[in-house]
């Protein structure tokens, strides 16, 4: 009796969500309207060395902190969203939580943004 928690699925933990179309993007953003957990959302290009950089960090992070939703979004498949949140330099981090902006960080700033999920994450 009780064998079961110890088998939880780690299906969820450390996932890097990429959203690869509006629909997608819409749907989580909805989802995390009702939801109490904190968004990171990654917006990052294929051809920004800053965001391939700072890459591990977020795997990382998202193994670490498993109740956080991690999402990338690419600035060049998705411009209106990019556009939605006014990103003008890549990486740029917005964490949102609610569905409404809490904070954002602009840059390569790995202990920044460890503060900033340890903030609102919970």
């Amino acid at each position: 009796m009780g064998a079961q928690a110890s088998s939880q699925p780690r299906s969820d933990h450390g996932e890097v969500i990429s959203i690869q179309s509006l629909e997608d993007w819409n749907t989580r953003l909805q989802n995390s309207k009702t939801s109490n957990k904190l968004m990171v959302i990654d917006f990052w290009a294929e051809w920004c060395e800053p965001c391939k950089a700072i890459d591990p960090t977020i795997q990382e992070l998202a193994d670490r902190f498993s109740d956080v939703d991690f999402i990338k979004i690419d600035v060049d498949k998705l411009p209106n969203v990019a556009k939605t949140y006014e990103v003008k330099a890549m990486p740029t981090f917005v964490l949102l939580k609610k569905g409404k902006e809490r904070d954002r960080i602009v840059g390569v700033k790995k202990d920044e943004l460890q503060r900033m999920i340890e903030k609102y994450g919970s």
